[in-house]
């Protein structure tokens, strides 16, 4: 077995494989040579049936589930259809039941295959407030009239499939209940009827049974099945029975070679506390060979028309995705105060087709009030849309460590045949930060894990033009490959890295890197070292500890990006972190001037000049304060601490 495959669900499977023949010219041709022999399938009569499962408990629009099972099985095309029961949501009087019953045979008539119903309580009890209205046995009468037999069976291709009626109510009161085991019986009329078509369908290749309730599993069912059970082990051929009702997947058998199959909900009420073990809408696909079966669930809508993914279409949900989401104005936040805030959200649909859309709340902190907490729009092509909410917080709230409030998008690409799920975007909202920063603080570090800490500074907080200095102290605990420290490079900006212990500044010049490096790997773990990179205009120089290690001549115009800054990383294409620095940063200045020249720098203490001032010796919320003025604050991405350093 792979060692890389993991769980050992993808190695499961029932049965022995299948017999296969050798090839041979009247059905294999190639013009090809080859050693390995090919094997062919049998050519034998195999066939597909889907079974749904409930309907009732739902919502009323819960029928749009049912309609998605549809679609899904006219993809497939099996030779049929089955169902368990609780068709329609019933327990009503006789105009209610008609009016379910004509939406429930509107969708399924939508089958390019043959459908065949099974009845439920949910079909035949009748519930009206006139008890002297009821009819005798109760909708029944109605059910035969419009969806068919209480009980019936057919043939198809060698075997035999019997539907059976559990809710013939107790034969002595005629109370309908599946909660009293003298109501659950079979009565005599259809065990006669059951053993008389065994005994028709005993030269089946398989039998297939299916009723309501899943009377197997007794409690309050009795025991009435167990005499239903010995008939068909007595049979030989049964191979399966399945019903519904209990709303959750469930599997009991083999039992006597039999194997007992209950669904869950195509539709119905559904819980889906754990999809995954069986509280879903779903539908079974049974496949049927000589002397076997296979079982598959398939969750309802996950099928895609292959005919239907077409190029345009690709382009149309990348627009969708790709679409840019306007959240304006930003909101002024002050540590230790609270307010309110008015946001709009502005959406364009850009693509050919409607898309709907969901705007709701991220709870990224869970002070922030959202009134709404989310909203719901459908676009037409081309339009947009502007969505309001109201945000609100309390002083406490930003006195401790509180994160950038969020919101979620959640959008649909409708096409002609589907609603194609556009995957979920999370966007902060724009903040303008006012972070008064403590006074008489120990000098602190922030560490880095070197797996997926780091700082990002947003590139409109501060701009590069002609000169800049980039300082940064550090400690490393390890060097091990591409390393970035203080970093805006991505075919473009500037940055420092330290790679395997080898300092290196670069910065971009007409879009080719202009690089002091250094010629080996000065840097030493576990003790403090302090990088600058100066660009003059001319040469780019790289100093270690105040001394100047390497330089490089060149000019041109420094080409920037839209790329937040890194700190502890090197940024990537889509602003994110990676190339990660292992142990801890104590400071980060960047000056759009050159402040050092010759062999050795002199530390200045004046930063007015600075557009970057991180100390890193607090933070506030997931930020940690500029003290330059340009509130170019760094927000954290993944883990840290501050610890204190001397």
């Amino acid at each position: 077995i792979n060692p890389n495959i993991g769980h050992n669900h993808h190695h499961h499977r029932h049965g022995e494989k299948h017999e296969t023949v050798k090839p041979t010219s009247a059905r294999f041709v190639t013009s090809r040579k080859s050693s390995v022999e090919l094997p062919l399938p049998n050519e034998e009569n195999a066939f597909t049936f889907i079974v749904y499962g409930d309907r009732t408990g739902g919502p009323p629009e819960g029928v749009s589930v049912l309609a998605d099972a549809v679609r899904d099985t006219n993809l497939l095309e099996p030779d049929f259809v089955m169902t368990v029961g609780d068709l329609i949501n019933g327990y009503s009087n006789e105009e209610i039941w008609m009016t379910q019953m004509k939406e429930y045979k509107s969708i399924m008539n939508q089958l390019s295959c043959p459908w065949f119903p099974v009845a439920g309580n949910h079909d035949i009890y009748w519930r009206g407030k006139d008890k002297s209205k009821k009819p005798e046995g109760e909708m029944e009468a109605a059910y035969e009239m419009h969806f068919g037999p209480l009980w019936y069976a057919f043939e198809h291709k060698k075997s035999w499939f019997i539907i059976l009626y559990s809710d013939e109510g107790n034969p002595q009161t005629g109370e309908k209940t599946f909660g009293k085991p003298d109501a659950q019986r079979m009565s005599a009329e259809q065990f006669s009827w059951l053993d008389q078509t065994l005994t028709k369908a005993k030269g089946a290749e398989h039998v297939f049974l299916f009723l309501h309730h899943p009377r197997w599993l007794g409690r309050g069912y009795g025991e009435d099945w167990n005499k239903v059970h010995k008939r068909l082990a007595a049979a030989g051929n049964v191979s399966a029975v399945f019903a519904g009702h209990i709303h959750t997947m469930r599997y009991d058998g083999p039992k006597d070679g039999i194997e007992y199959v209950t669904l869950a909900t195509t539709g119905g009420g559904q819980s889906s506390s754990i999809p995954q073990a069986g509280y879903l809408h779903h539908y079974d696909i049974i496949t049927v060979r000589e002397g076997r079966i296979s079982l598959a669930a398939v969750p309802v809508g996950e099928v895609l028309d292959v005919r239907e993914i077409t190029g345009e279409l690709i382009s149309q949900v990348n627009k969708v995705k790709r679409s840019p989401v306007q959240a304006s104005p930003p909101l002024s936040l002050k540590n230790n105060e609270g307010g309110q805030h008015e946001l709009s959200v502005t959406l364009n649909n850009p693509s050919d087709r409607s898309v709907t859309t969901v705007v709701s709340s991220s709870n990224g902190s869970l002070g922030f009030r959202w009134q709404p907490n989310h909203q719901h729009t459908t676009l037409k092509p081309g339009e947009t849309k502007k969505l309001n909410f109201n945000l609100s917080w309390d002083a406490y709230l930003t006195r401790g460590n509180f994160g950038t409030p969020s919101f979620h998008i959640d959008s649909e690409y409708l096409a002609k045949g589907f609603a194609y799920e556009i995957p979920r975007r999370t966007i902060p909202v724009p903040l303008e930060l006012e972070l008064s920063l403590k006074t008489e603080l120990q000098n602190g570090a922030v560490r880095f894990n070197g797996s997926n800490a780091a700082l990002s500074i947003p590139s409109n907080r501060f701009t590069i033009e002609k000169e800049l200095t980039l300082e940064c102290r550090f400690k490393a605990d390890t060097f091990a490959g591409r390393t970035g420290l203080v970093t805006k490079t991505e075919n473009s900006g500037y940055g420092i890295f330290i790679s395997d212990g080898k300092p290196d500044f670069s910065v971009n010049l007409d879009g080719k890197y202009l690089s002091a490096t250094a010629s080996s790997s000065v840097l030493k773990t576990g003790q403090w070292h302090t990088l600058a990179g100066i660009y003059d205009g001319r040469e780019a120089r790289l100093y270690l500890d105040g001394k100047l290690i390497a330089s490089a001549l060149g000019n041109g115009k420094l080409k920037d990006n839209r790329l937040p800054m890194m700190i502890g990383a090197d940024v990537d294409q889509q602003g994110q972190p990676t190339s990660f620095f292992n142990g801890l940063i104590d400071y980060v200045y960047l000056t759009p001037k050159a402040l050092y020249s010759g062999e050795a720098s002199v530390a200045i203490k004046d930063r007015k000049e600075a557009i970057i001032d991180l100390q890193l010796n607090e933070n506030i919320g997931s930020w940690h304060p500029d003290a330059s003025g340009s509130k170019a604050h760094a927000i954290s991405i993944g883990g840290f601490t501050v610890e204190t350093i001397k």
